[in-house]
């Protein structure tokens, strides 16, 4: 008599575990995510609370993931693949490994912040400035060009932090814009007048404890330390480039859906998600004060607005980090 229910039992088992419990687990993604952290841990939740997809973070940098992806290729477990700067989404993208996105998750974007291509997308940007420290220098004394960082009179004045994309991304700007032997040129010039560090965040820290001048970094580090207690930030101001200076060059954040991906519907919808205005609108009331790329969607005060700033413009899809790469170890920064 007691075998009835304990066949019973295991029919019930053997019936949950063919049909693989379908009913507890929802659509995932697997996002690499070369963004902020911290950002995405804000609006990954966001989405999945929208539409019920969970989102995995696998986080690392520009350069290591986009290698990553390159070495995986069709193996990958990547669906997304976003972010801080844009060579890394172009190496990715040459590689063929994108898939092309919806017009949904493209349209919210203005041209110029995505590739011809359509096999990704921009969705923030941060803007290049010089954080200076005022009893050090006056504005009046700042150089109208980036460019000119690299004149013997800033000798021993100039700060940045060579070894991250950000500083590359700003090279790669550069050597677009200014060629090769020029870029090279400037790059000989401020090392020489340069002291380098490892981080943004440290960058502006020894500006403003007086240890350099003039620093190379992105707009929202300041803003951020402002926003908190200033304690990096206090004795010093921000310096935005005009006139389509290189110094001025908008570095652009990537979304793109790996052409691999298991779950390429539900890819999308986040790629949609980052570029919509609900998706902006999370992004710009997020701690990072970098830019969102909607039209529709601004960064509030006190950060300078986007539509002041004036940028080069550049083909983001063309800007090579392995040639800054090569440029960069050949003046010795790498």
């Amino acid at each position: 008599m007691k075998r009835v229910p304990v066949l019973m039992v295991l029919s019930l088992v053997t019936a949950l575990v063919a049909t693989g419990c379908s009913g507890d687990e929802g659509p995932s993604i697997v996002v690499y995510n070369a963004q902020h952290e911290q950002l995405l841990e804000e609006i990954a939740p966001k989405f999945t609370d929208k539409t019920g997809i969970e989102v995995e973070l696998r986080n690392g940098s520009d350069p290591e993931l986009a290698a990553q992806l390159m070495q995986e290729g069709d193996a990958s477990p990547a669906d997304v693949f976003l972010t801080e700067n844009s060579p890394a989404m172009s190496a990715v993208e040459g590689a063929g490994l994108f898939a092309p996105l919806d017009q949904a998750a493209v349209e919210p974007i203005p041209a110029q912040y995505r590739p011809q291509s359509g096999d990704w997308t921009g969705f923030v940007a941060r803007s290049t400035v010089l954080v200076y420290n005022t009893s050090m220098v006056d504005e009046a004394d700042l150089p109208d060009s980036i460019m000119d960082l690299a004149d013997p009179e800033y000798a021993g004045m100039i700060s940045f932090s060579p070894t991250g994309a950000d500083f590359q991304a700003i090279v790669a700007a550069v050597l677009d814009l200014e060629g090769e032997e020029r870029t090279q040129e400037w790059l000989d010039g401020i090392k020489a007048n340069g002291t380098t560090y490892d981080g943004n965040n440290v960058v502006l820290e020894s500006v403003n404890a007086g240890e350099s001048a003039i620093g190379i970094i992105y707009h929202y580090y300041w803003y951020r330390d402002q926003a908190e207690a200033g304690d990096n930030s206090d004795n010093t101001e921000l310096y935005f480039f005009g006139d389509q200076d290189p110094g001025a060059f908008l570095s652009i954040s990537g979304a793109g859906v790996l052409a691999a991906s298991d779950n390429p519907d539900e890819a999308q919808q986040f790629v949609e998600y980052l570029t919509s205005e609900e998706g902006q609108q999370a992004l710009a009331d997020s701690y990072a004060l970098e830019y969102p790329l909607n039209p529709a969607v601004t960064l509030g005060p006190p950060v300078k607005p986007l539509t002041a700033l004036d940028p080069p413009t550049v083909a983001i899809s063309d800007l090579d980090g392995a040639k800054v790469v090569e440029m960069m170890t050949q003046a010795g920064f790498l």
